[in-house]
């Protein structure tokens, strides 16, 4: 039997504690922290401070080579030492890119499972945060980068979700925030789209509670036919979301991927994050994808909810637990276990 479908014994990291200025450890699996101005890293820094913890880097986080990126001995040492490091209670990314998958099977999972903390990014992380659900059984995160708390302006609906999942232990009410942005705020940070925020799109009547898999379809769709890839048990809901490299043609064809798996029929929900403007995927686009797949007739659907690449971002567990209620006109999506 391949390990994915092997059921690991789930595993909550304890919670934050800003009283006690808890560590938080910034790693670049992907790519390098080089790559982030310094005036949006000491933002990202101060921004965090002023939420009550201690912010320390890992010690290869600049090394940069001709892929923006890291050796896999730097990114594999930066891992495992801070899962064993006692005094880290929570390790963010960086940032994302393309090639979290290289470090795989150089993890301390057992380090992981003996050391269960905080781990939270998103994008490319995807890969890393389902394959450490997969082979300990720790619920990881997807949520704000540590990049992310470089943006100024808007942040407070993204900073409330996320001390909500790190601090708060009781269930968190996904509301859609009011406005959001798709923009390059990393470059002016004044100069800012802001959009109304038109609520959720809704496919389907029906309601589902279940257990949370997925992040960012691409990344997670890497994981196929290896022993990274986690078991949809029964009443699995997928949490989905692409970025400005997708297109209404590759988002289905990586949501048919995830339909022909020979567990997709334990999937109760899918929950899809915005869609980036350049990827041209609007709600009837959706809508016309979905329909084409009987497999997704009896699923309730929720769309345009705030995680993905643009801002606002909830931040929600990969192996936690959630529960949808989707009617033609509403929706509402509820994280009951984090």
């Amino acid at each position: 039997m391949n390990s994915s479908q092997l059921c690991k014994t789930k595993i909550y990291p304890p919670k934050l504690d800003p009283k006690s200025k808890n560590e938080i450890r910034i790693i670049a699996p992907s790519r390098s922290m080089s790559l982030l101005s310094e005036e949006t890293s000491n933002h990202a820094k101060k921004t965090l401070e002023e939420m009550g913890f201690k912010i320390t880097f890992s010690k290869n986080i600049n090394e940069n080579n001709e892929f923006n990126s890291s050796s896999v001995k730097s990114r594999i040492e930066d891992i495992n030492e801070a899962f064993r490091d006692e005094n880290v209670k929570a390790i963010l990314t960086t940032i994302g890119g393309y090639n979290c998958n290289q470090l795989l099977r150089y993890i301390d999972y057992k380090a992981i499972e003996s050391n269960p903390k905080i781990f939270c990014g998103y994008s490319d992380i995807t890969v890393l945060q389902n394959a450490i659900y997969t082979k300990t059984g720790l619920v990881t995160y997807s949520g704000p980068h540590f990049s992310t708390f470089g943006c100024h302006l808007r942040m407070e609906k993204t900073i409330e979700w996320f001390k909500r999942c790190f601090i708060d232990s009781t269930a968190i009410e996904v509301i859609p925030s009011d406005v959001h942005s798709d923009d390059e705020w990393y470059l002016d940070q004044e100069k800012r789209n802001f959009i109304p925020n038109g609520g959720y799109w809704t496919i389907n009547s029906e309601n589902a509670v279940g257990t949370i898999l997925g992040g960012n379809i691409t990344c997670f769709n890497s994981l196929m036919g290896s022993e990274y890839r986690p078991q949809f048990v029964p009443k699995t809901i997928l949490f989905l979301e692409d970025d400005v490299n997708t297109s209404p043609e590759e988002f289905d064809r990586n949501l048919q991927t995830l339909i022909l798996q020979p567990d997709f029929s334990n999937v109760t929900g899918i929950v899809i994050g915005r869609f980036q403007n350049k990827s041209n995927i609007i709600e009837e686009t959706l809508i016309k994808i979905v329909s084409s797949k009987s497999e997704l007739q009896h699923l309730p659907i929720v769309a345009n909810v705030d995680f993905g690449h643009t801002l606002s971002m909830i931040t929600f567990p990969i192996g936690g637990m959630a529960k949808i209620e989707v009617t033609s006109k509403s929706a509402n999506i509820i994280i009951t276990e984090h």
